[in-house]
């Protein structure tokens, strides 16, 4: 079947980290969170284990609870110099820094206004294992979380991919009953979004950041 290219290539660039557009008033149907979570699963998994788990909260006490873990490990991570960070002003990085930390504030102080919460998880512990073992594991989870956000994305929903409330991970698995050999990934907060449309973000030329048989 032939697809249509330009919807594929509009599709994906322009999924965006929604966060100041994000509709905290409008419900987010299960349904439709339990039909892209459907197309997720159509991400590749390492030895088809398909050991992937996304829990899905909206109790509105455990919605707080887990936001306020993020806004703790937010202020935390907001007052930590970051020498990897960019200086040059002509780099398309430094030139969004400014309104990417405003959007990260909002979305630090209202996640707990979001819908819904999704934690995707993957069975299994390798912190203290090798990088072969980390990158088959994770790379059993991400992919599938990442069409989860297209998926929502496709059907007028948007989200923010964060990681911080894992600085307080054991916390969040005590409030939500995650058994100890699961990992938690990440956190994603889910609503419709606002407005018509996203436009593609300002990135690296391509040709700085490839290279042809060799570094």
């Amino acid at each position: 079947m032939a697809m249509d290219i330009h919807s594929i290539d509009h599709l994906l660039t322009t999924t965006r980290s929604v966060r100041k557009r994000l509709d905290f008033d409008r419900p987010v149907e299960r349904e439709v969170v339990e039909k892209c979570l459907e197309l997720a699963l159509q991400a590749p998994t390492g030895s088809n284990l398909q050991g992937w788990r996304f829990l899905i909260v909206s109790d509105a006490d455990k919605r707080k609870k887990i936001a306020d873990l993020y806004r703790k490990a937010f202020k935390v991570y907001a007052n930590t110099p970051n020498p990897h960070q960019p200086t040059d002003q002509s780099d398309p990085r430094v030139q969004q820094r400014d309104k990417v930390v405003t959007s990260a504030v909002y979305l630090a102080e209202n996640m707990w206004r979001a819908p819904l919460l999704v934690i995707p998880c993957y069975e299994g512990r390798v912190e203290d294992q090798g990088v072969l073992a980390q990158a088959s594991f994770y790379g059993s989870i991400l992919p599938a979380a990442w069409s989860f956000m297209l998926a929502l994305r496709s059907r007028g929903l948007g989200t923010a991919w964060t990681t911080l409330h894992l600085m307080h991970e054991k916390e969040a698995a005590s409030l939500l009953g995650i058994p100890d050999n699961v990992t938690q990934t990440c956190l994603l907060p889910v609503a419709y979004f606002q407005g018509e449309d996203f436009k593609p973000a300002k990135r690296l030329p391509v040709q700085d950041v490839i290279a042809y048989d060799g570094w």
